[in-house]
């Protein structure tokens, strides 16, 4: 590398220490385990690695330390296997991670990078879903106090990055699934804000349906799913109040090659 603001910049990162408790202390070998340097370091260090692997024909994809090799075989994964440890392990003096290294057939579905590459299509890991969902509930708890503009605000950042990582699987329904769960969790949420059902029945006045409505227990999971819910607040209300709409996103678009 020739580049020295990078160059300097990479210095600046590895000399920088670390906090330890509320201790200081200096690095003298490495980077800190998941700094922002790191994938900016693998992708210098690693592309030797690339070459090599690329002069042996080798088809590889590679996102900082993580690597996919593509095979046509399973004796060509085994092949493929021992020639990217060798040039790992004894020429560039790194060690391979025995635990996360395996040989796998597209027909039952290859990890990479949160998504599962399966032989015509891919799909979100459901690790990652469960993860997401667990970020929704926090966010949209009934107990917090702030209203539903303010959960809404600090909602849409966590699932707007989620589905522009993740629009590469071909995940519509799922996404269409996530959509429906979120906006029944905001509509119960919204209920118990309105704490009683005259405020829900009045929604109602407004929207143009004429009364007798029905009296629904406004904490109730159950009630956020129910007519009245619905109709006090449709699927288009939640576009008026700015919520971002996981189904209106095009999903199975291929990233674009850098």
């Amino acid at each position: 590398m020739a580049d020295g603001s990078i160059l300097n910049l990479i210095r600046m990162f590895l000399k920088s220490g670390v906090m330890v408790g509320y201790q200081l202390e200096a690095t003298e070998t490495g980077s800190p385990q998941g700094g922002v340097i790191s994938p900016l370091i693998s992708n210098v260090y690693l592309d030797a690695f690339d070459q090599e692997m690329m002069r042996r024909k080798h088809r590889i994809v590679r996102y900082a330390d993580d690597i996919l090799i593509l095979c046509g075989s399973k004796a060509a994964a085994e092949n493929a296997l021992k020639v990217a440890t060798k040039v790992l392990e004894q020429d560039l003096k790194l060690t391979v991670n025995q635990n996360k290294t395996h040989i796998a057939h597209s027909g039952e579905g290859v990890k990479f990078l949160g998504v599962e590459i399966l032989s015509s299509y891919t799909r979100i890991q459901e690790k990652k879903l469960n993860a997401l969902k667990a970020k929704v509930k926090r966010i949209t708890k009934r107990n917090r106090g702030t209203n539903l503009e303010g959960v809404i605000r600090e909602l849409n950042p966590v699932i707007r990055g989620f589905a522009n990582y993740f629009r590469i699987a071909n995940c519509s329904r799922e996404l269409k699934r996530l959509t429906g769960w979120m906006r029944r969790r905001l509509r119960c949420l919204q209920l118990k804000q309105w704490k009683k059902p005259a405020k829900l029945h009045r929604r109602l006045k407004q929207l143009g349906y004429k009364p007798p409505f029905k009296y629904i227990k406004m904490r109730s999971w159950r009630n956020a799913c129910s007519p009245l819910s619905h109709l006090a607040m449709p699927n288009n209300w939640f576009n008026e109040i700015k919520l971002f709409n996981l189904e209106g996103v095009k999903t199975g678009v291929l990233a674009p090659y850098c």
